[in-house]
């Protein structure tokens, strides 16, 4: 599996895994620790020798931070790219809303023996986008990702929103992100919202999930969709 590849797609969750591999449904599927894994060919670009690598890395930071290593220490990819879901703020965003991230902050670090902020500040990750040329293949929303190993407290919300003046919180962005960049490795993550969370609670919670994967259906499949388009952003740029 020591192969060298341009592009490796990372993604998380179950459920998006679930539209990516039905998407790709002539796919020989290969295992690694964290997940399973395939190659696609874009016929459609002849600069592009390599396969595109599409991995189930896990959901959480824990396997979000070891199969973006593993990728990295396998594919040696120029670039990372993240599709994927995230919860979006209530008053901030909208459902379907897709955000293109330019910073994670993991934000469930509790230290009471130092100066907390030094310690979020230590996980928190500047991401390039600037090599981007617009039109977008699709409308996005530029704006920072905070991310933690759990979903968003609707409680927690006006914190988020004044600490940070964040939009969207997910999972795995920040660990991504983070390790990524201590590769000095490019990295790309682009998640749609598949529900709202508010102060009082979130549209996806108390046995709704079902907010959630009929979003997270129509969500990844149009990312997939344009993902050749971000593709062909990065051989603008090279």
């Amino acid at each position: 599996m020591g192969i060298h590849t341009t592009f490796v797609v990372l993604i998380s969750a179950n459920a998006e895994w679930r539209v990516v591999r039905n998407y790709f449904p002539d796919c020989k599927i290969n295992t690694s620790p964290f997940g399973e894994w395939f190659s696609h060919h874009y016929k459609e670009f002849s600069e592009l020798i390599e396969p595109v690598i599409f991995m189930h890395g896990g959901w959480g930071k824990v396997a979000a931070a070891a199969s973006t290593q593993y990728m990295i220490d396998h594919w040696q990819p120029k670039i990372v790219i993240n599709l994927g879901t995230c919860g979006g703020f209530e008053g901030e965003t909208t459902r379907g809303e897709i955000i293109l991230a330019n910073k994670t902050i993991i934000y469930d670090i509790y230290e009471q023996m130092g100066d907390p902020d030094d310690h979020i500040l230590h996980y928190t990750t500047e991401i390039d986008t600037t090599w981007i040329s617009k039109p977008y293949p699709i409308p996005v929303r530029c704006s920072l990702m905070v991310s933690g190993d759990r979903d968003l407290f609707s409680s927690e919300i006006p914190k988020l929103k004044s600490n940070y003046d964040a939009i969207a919180g997910d999972w795995e962005s920040g660990a991504i992100a983070w390790v990524s960049n201590m590769n000095h490795t490019r990295c790309l993550i682009v998640r749609g919202v598949t529900d709202i969370v508010g102060v009082e609670m979130g549209e996806a919670y108390n046995g709704n999930y079902s907010v959630y994967y009929e979003n997270t259906e129509v969500i990844m499949k149009m990312l997939i969709d344009s993902l050749p388009q971000w593709l062909l952003k990065y051989f603008e740029y090279v």
